[in-house]
């Protein structure tokens, strides 16, 4: 047997690995996982926008899997979210591997997003599963001493300032164009809209418009700390995604404003469980 047959072989299984009931569940699975972390993300924002502390808890994944732990059968959902992430690593796997839905799927930078995205959320899904297991300091650490931490070992490389820096500017970049894509409404060709009622794709544009622009927003927003910070060579001027909602506060209205954010991205939660109903995978 020759090495193009062999090839010929093996990309045939993975895609049909990739198309497989099993892949299509381990993908919605992981979406339905990813919109509970946001709209828990998004209620303790909501708290602390009008208390200032939010009861202690930190809005960011952290103070998710902490409001889980503390749920009943707070163990199991735990574990189930950590699982249920670790199959939305496998599927982004599977179309870095095969090529995305879609016309364009196969295409080398759509690929390598689906790569990036499958090792990100692999190593959330290792920071659940881990916190579940009993190790507190995996996953749920404050995310803003995290990004203090890594940016003040970053700062001390030669160059340091102009990674975090264009770091920052990528981040800042990458915050605009999520926005962008929501107000233009770039999520519909993802999902299986004939299978929508009027009322169920109008409630998906609502919510992604108004879940991927707040989410834009905090991407946005967290890189220009960040850029600040290689600027002034002040590791503490980075900030995490709880330190990024606390500092709305410091705007006009800033109460106001970071409900509104928290609503936005308690509603990126819920347009997530809309993708675990209607994406196509």
């Amino acid at each position: 047997m020759d090495t193009g047959s062999v090839a010929l072989r093996g990309r045939g299984r993975a895609r049909r690995a990739a198309d497989s009931t099993a892949m299509a569940v381990a993908a919605r699975a992981g979406f339905a996982a990813r919109g509970l972390i946001y709209v828990l993300v998004g209620v303790i924002a909501l708290q602390i926008a009008f208390d200032g502390e939010g009861d202690g808890r930190q809005a960011d994944r952290g103070g998710a899997l902490g409001e889980l732990a503390g749920k009943p059968l707070g163990s199991v959902m735990l574990w189930a979210v950590g699982v249920a992430l670790a199959g939305m690593a496998l599927w982004r796997l599977s179309e870095a591997a095969v090529g995305q839905a879609g016309a364009d799927g196969a295409k080398p930078s759509k690929r390598a997003a689906a790569a990036a995205r499958c090792v990100f959320y692999a190593f959330v899904s290792f920071s659940v599963l881990s916190y579940a297991a009993g190790d507190k300091g995996s996953g749920s650490g404050a995310s803003d001493k995290q990004t203090d931490d890594v940016t003040a070992t970053v700062l001390a490389w030669p160059a340091g300032q102009w990674i975090v820096g264009a770091a920052g500017i990528a981040v800042v970049i990458a915050g605009l164009w999520i926005s962008g894509r929501a107000v233009r409404k770039k999520f519909r060709r993802h999902l299986r809209t004939g299978s929508m009622s009027r009322r169920a794709r109008r409630t998906a544009d609502v919510l992604g418009v108004a879940g991927g622009t707040a989410r834009g927003v905090v991407f946005a927003v967290a890189g220009a700390f960040a850029l600040v910070a290689a600027v002034r060579h002040q590791p503490g001027k980075a900030k995490g995604m709880d330190d990024t909602l606390r500092s709305f506060r410091d705007f006009p209205a800033g109460p106001w404003l970071l409900a509104l954010i928290a609503l936005g991205l308690a509603a990126f939660g819920a347009f997530s469980w809309c993708n675990a109903r209607w994406r196509e995978v």
